[in-house]
């Protein structure tokens, strides 16, 4: 399956995801690079000058609430009143849409963040009630796209802008510098940087070529933050550092958390908190919304597990007024669970289903459910998550034209997890080995941490840890040599003895002054069982 991995051949495969090698910040694009970046500057300074009012239209995600704080507190550095607005994803739907047009009535000038690439029908009454329109957007392209006076989206076919992948709050930050020049005001650029490198993180960008520089910068500038909502985040999760891993897993799903559960707005309003008493109980109130999250989620994943049909190969679940704010987490927990694509529908009890899917393994989710659109009211995403409403009695004609469009896709299932960079011997385990692994940081979409797998592994000892015994901590050994290591989130149990093949990653474990190496572990096969 694998071959046993030497340092060399591992520093090799690592090194040939870095095409043009490691970028570092000298070596961004120009903002003039993106099309209409000086066309939407021209028009934002002459706005500025008239003294015209001017609204900026986020969303609710981490990029879009990190996109529209950083507009915010741009404007407010230059001392220029604006309004903002984050659609309410229970009363507005996404984005800049017909529902948001009232509240914006009297706007000279609307700015979108991170949306409104697809807003055609929205630009339209814009233009009728004589809001001049900027749109500021990463997502793809529609076949008609909105009318508006600029358009900075990366993706349009004439952008000279070299890297196809970067986010909503990328583009905010480069709209910022190119203000900052047209304006000759003096802004350090590094202050948004820190806040930008939470949305590249979050929105799940490749973490390689420009990306990687501004994560990297962005990280160490966090580490040095003087801001009241970084300092208030580190105090709470007791981290003197903080790095990619603690924004992907504690910080991002904190501020997702407001717009699932409530409202996006507190989750700006906390990145923007100019004092930690007041950052203080705004991250108390993310805390209980990703805590509400947390028991949601649970209750209606275990309620989707029951309904599933093994025997689909598209899973299609859907239930009584469940929360909408987290079918798509719920969807990528059952699409993991049975390695398969899933997509979870919320029934209002009026006879419409909304809801959100995933993807797994290779399977384009967007392509397959882009051919039962017929059967659709609404639809939108991208290749590995949608969106999706439609009337309840079309549900059993769309389900049986989506297992039909999955098996036409002949989508072969990966036995092998594509993240193994091979097979490892415990005597291979080293700090050189975690040294070398560092070097490659930070680790994520694009560059995913390097997986290895070890055969013939004997467990020695398997305990549960964690409140609830919800972790297991093992001692494993392979030909005398003995490593510790740690499974989160299992409640599979392990019979001491067994002989295993183990697929883990490693990690340093800093523990009062002392650093031992663990491997963090990903999946366990017994093999067989001691009589």
């Amino acid at each position: 399956m694998t071959k046993q991995l030497t340092l060399l051949a591992l520093e090799k495969l690592l090194n040939s995801r870095f095409k043009e090698g490691f970028l570092s910040l000298k070596d961004l694009p120009q903002p003039s690079t993106f099309k209409d970046m000086d066309r939407a500057t021209a028009r934002i300074v002459k706005a500025i000058e008239a003294k015209e009012k001017i609204t900026v239209i986020g969303d609710y995600d981490v990029d879009g609430v990190t996109s529209t704080t950083l507009m915010k507190l741009f404007f407010e550095e230059i001392d220029y009143p604006i309004e903002w607005i984050i659609p309410n994803r229970f009363r507005d739907g996404y984005g800049l849409s017909s529902n948001i047009i009232p509240r914006i009535t009297g706007t000279n000038l609307a700015i979108t963040v991170d949306n409104g690439i697809s807003a055609v029908y929205a630009a339209q009454l814009c233009k009728e009630e004589g809001i001049e329109l900027i749109i500021t957007d990463h997502h793809l392209l529609a076949p008609e796209i909105p009318e508006a006076y600029a358009i900075v989206d990366q993706k349009q076919k004439d952008c000279t802008f070299p890297y196809e992948e970067v986010c909503g709050a990328q583009i905010a930050w480069y709209l910022i510098a190119s203000l900052k020049n047209a304006l000759n005001v003096k802004i350090d650029m590094m202050d948004y940087m820190e806040l930008t490198t939470l949305a590249i993180i979050a929105d799940m960008m490749p973490l390689q070529h420009i990306n990687r520089a501004m994560v990297l910068s962005g990280i160490e500038r966090l580490n040095k933050s003087q801001r009241p909502a970084i300092k208030a985040f580190k105090e709470h999760s007791q981290k003197e550092t903080i790095s990619a891993e603690d924004i992907g897993f504690f910080l991002a799903p904190l501020l997702n958390s407001a717009g699932r559960m409530d409202d996006a707005k507190y989750a700006v309003e906390f990145l923007a908190s100019t004092n930690i008493y007041d950052a203080r109980v705004r991250l108390g109130r993310l805390v209980d919304f990703n805590n509400a999250r947390k028991a949601t989620e649970q209750e209606i994943t275990s309620k989707a597990l029951a309904q599933v049909n093994p025997e689909d190969e598209v899973i299609v679940v859907e239930g009584e007024e469940w929360h909408e704010g987290v079918v798509g987490i719920v969807a990528a927990r059952v699409a993991r669970h049975h390695e398969k694509p899933c997509i979870v529908l919320s029934n209002n009890g009026e006879g419409m289903l909304k809801g959100s899917g995933r993807s797994f393994g290779v399977c384009d989710l967007f392509a397959i459910t882009d051919s039962c659109r017929s059967h659709l009211e609404k639809f939108g995403g991208h290749q590995a998550a949608i969106g999706l409403s439609m009337r309840l009695e079309s549900l059993e004609a769309f389900k049986k034209q989506l297992q039909i469009n999955y098996l036409e896709g002949n989508y072969t299932k990966e036995e092998v997890d594509p993240d193994i960079v091979g097979e490892l011997h415990f005597k291979e385990i080293s700090f050189e080995l975690t040294k070398l692994i560092q070097k490659y940081q930070p680790y994520g979409q694009g560059n995913p941490t390097p997986k290895f797998l070890s055969t013939n592994v004997e467990i020695l000892q398997a305990d549960t840890m964690g409140k609830e015994g919800e972790h297991l901590r093992f001692s494993f050994a392979q030909e005398g040599i003995v490593m510790a290591g740690v499974q989160f989130k299992t409640r599979e149990n392990y019979e001491v003895g067994s002989q295993v093949d183990v697929i883990y990653t490693v990690n340093e474990n800093h523990f009062r002054g002392n650093v031992t190496l663990q491997l963090m572990v990903d999946k366990i096969i017994v093999k067989y069982k001691e009589r």
